[in-house]
């Protein structure tokens, strides 16, 4: 009891434009002195700044009406207020590692309260009677401390932290002094601020005092369990609805792999191997005949070897990072944390992608293998670096504290060339070293003709076809993906997410075995690409359902806010792009081996 407690400050942040700016950036009252908490890798990414603040409470001594500070509004401020209350933005604050909320009683009864994070800096409205649009700041803040108290030493935890906030223009008589008594919020009298009926407004030349409540609450909540009320989950229901939709999906396709794997590797090779007595053999269709075509190498095989590299990093990084989240390693009051292990998982997973990429590329006869090492270290992370790289310079250009610092930016490079580039080299080196991959057929000399084809069987028809599968099986957690990281929420079901993301693995590899085959029982032996881009497809249509998305959910009008959506959704898109085309090529590739090693 009496302990002072650390109020701490984070970014104000809006959904309306995705630009989170720092607490001090408007003119709210500071402290004697500004010091900037040490954030980790994911926070500064994300755009935290977290710093102290002048609210003085303590430990169960409850307050009334203290008086923060009284400011006068000059032209410029006003403006900067009038903007940020205007965009919808809201005051993010800390204590003890808890973000406040604030609780939104539902109107149904029964029904238990939702939490809004942070809370809005003030709102618009009219007089009655007015037209005229005026905007009200919160200027009073009524803080809740809940605690869960240790019968045997009486000292307490805090197990939550809410807020009401309140306009209301404060009066006080004679001149101001720093223990002057206001009329409209007095301990003494016990008046307190209990609505906003005659609310603050933010304009040029007008003062402000801003003032708050401490009332501290025991509650029953234990300190292990304290963020069960910021992760309510509303609806189990839909996640189940949509593995059982998934799992459908799946069995389907699993029913047609066993039966093409039946008919190619028993009765087909069984008959197969009769009729080389008789000359029927030349009449037998299908994919026997393209044997001697179906290892030859690619064009632009070092392409492909670059993108499968990426693609092995890619999936090595959301594995463990998904088995560290399910084991509750990655929750959301680690803030912060889920981003660094990505980071860092990415950087150190470079060591499968130089020895995937350089194994394939052996089996395609190739020699250089410092060049395709190179460019699977390059290719990628050069593509995503020069698009977050524009994207920081336009949030920078609207002085928002989402633009990462220019020392953040050096240590992302020197993550990248230090470990990243040296570890791909090492994998690459590695897999060159081993004896290359054995074709189970020889390549004839000439190159086959392929047969006119019939048009569902066309490139980019088939293609567009494979990627519908996979996205359908994750769509619906896509949504409460997108919902938590452009509506502010926390997302933490990473159970859910695992299995539906195990389900996409198996879905991607069966279409695209499904589609192959198909491919080359029509004699089309040019697989290698096209069982990339097969399953590699579902990333153009999470691009569209990210678009679909914008215009529906997001109430986004800037520009600049717009812009940095596109940014980050094509991001995502394109490493969904690498995901899930290498598990479909590899897919593909172990299904080939396959069934052509059966044939002698």
């Amino acid at each position: 009891q009496g302990d002072p407690l650390k109020v701490k400050v984070n970014k104000l942040t809006s959904i309306k434009t995705q630009l989170p700016y720092s607490y001090y950036s408007l003119p709210f009252c500071p402290p004697k002195k500004i010091v900037d908490s040490a954030e980790n890798l994911g926070e500064v990414l994300r755009g935290d700044r977290i710093e102290n603040s002048p609210y003085v409470f303590k430990m169960r001594e409850p307050q009334m009406c203290s008086v923060l500070c009284r400011i006068t509004l000059d032209a410029k401020a006003a403006k900067q207020f009038q903007e940020k209350i205007d965009d919808e933005y809201r005051v993010n604050m800390i204590l003890d590692n808890l973000p406040l909320v604030v609780p939104i009683r539902r109107l149904d009864q029964g029904s238990p309260t939702v939490y809004q994070l942070g809370y809005h800096v003030g709102l618009k409205g009219q007089y009655t009677g007015s037209k005229e649009e005026k905007f009200f700041i919160h200027n009073h803040l009524a803080f809740t401390v809940k605690y869960h108290r240790d019968p045997q030493t009486d000292s307490a935890r805090i197990v939550g932290f809410e807020v009401k906030p309140y306009s209301i223009k404060h009066e006080y008589e004679g001149k101001w002094s720093e223990n002057t008594r206001l009329t409209t919020c007095d301990p003494h009298t016990k008046h307190t601020v209990v609505n906003s009926n005659t609310p603050q407004e933010v304009e040029a030349n007008k003062e402000i005092i801003f003032t708050y409540d401490v009332e501290y609450q025991e509650s029953d909540v234990k300190w292990a369990s304290r963020w069960d009320a910021y992760l309510l989950m509303s609806d189990d229901q839909i996640h189940w609805f949509s593995i059982v939709n998934s799992l459908m999906i799946v069995l389907f396709l699993s029913g047609m792999v066993a039966m093409i794997m039946l008919r190619t590797l028993y009765r087909d090779i069984s008959k197969y191997n009769e009729l080389e007595t008789q000359e029927e053999a030349q009449e037998e269709t299908g994919w026997k005949l393209v044997h001697g075509d179906v290892f030859r190498p690619p064009s632009n095989s070092d392409l492909l070897c670059v993108y499968v590299g990426t693609g092995i990093q890619f999936l090595g990084m959301v594995l463990v990072t998904m088995i560290f989240a399910v084991f509750g390693f990655l929750s959301p009051s680690n803030r912060g944390g889920l981003m660094t292990a990505m980071l860092l998982l990415w950087v150190f997973m470079g060591i499968f992608a130089g020895y995937a990429s350089s194994r394939l590329y052996k089996m395609f006869k190739g020699t250089e293998w410092k060049k395709i090492s190179l460019k699977t270290a390059c290719l990628f992370p050069g593509i995503v670096f020069a698009i977050f790289f524009v994207l920081n310079a336009l949030i920078w250009g609207q002085k928002s504290s989402g633009a990462v610092p220019f020392g953040t930016m050096f240590a992302l490079v020197v993550m990248w060339f230090g470990i990243s580039v040296p570890l791909v080299f090492v994998g690459g080196y590695i897999g060159f070293k081993k004896p290359a991959i054995e074709d189970p057929v020889k390549t004839n000399k000439i190159p086959r003709q392929i047969p006119e084809q019939a048009w569902y069987m066309n490139p980019i028809f088939s293609i567009l076809i494979g990627g519908i599968l996979p996205f359908g099986a994750v769509f619906i957690e896509l949504f409460f993906i997108l919902t938590s990281i452009w509506l502010n929420q926390f997302y933490y079901i990473f159970g859910f997410l695992f299995l539906v993301f195990i389900i996409l693995l198996i879905t991607c590899a069966e279409i695209t075995i499904v589609l192959c085959y198909f491919q080359l029982c029509s004699e089309d032996y040019l697989w290698w690409w096209r069982s990339y881009l097969t399953s590699g497809s579902s990333a153009l249509y999470l691009f569209l359902y990210a678009t679909f998305y914008f215009f529906t959910k997001l109430e986004i009008t800037k520009l600049v806010s717009g812009m940095l959506y596109f940014g980050y959704m094509l991001i995502a898109s394109y490493a969904f792009f690498v995901l899930t085309g290498t598990i479909g090529f590899y897919a593909c590739f172990w299904f080939t081996r396959l069934i052509y090693s059966s044939v002698k």
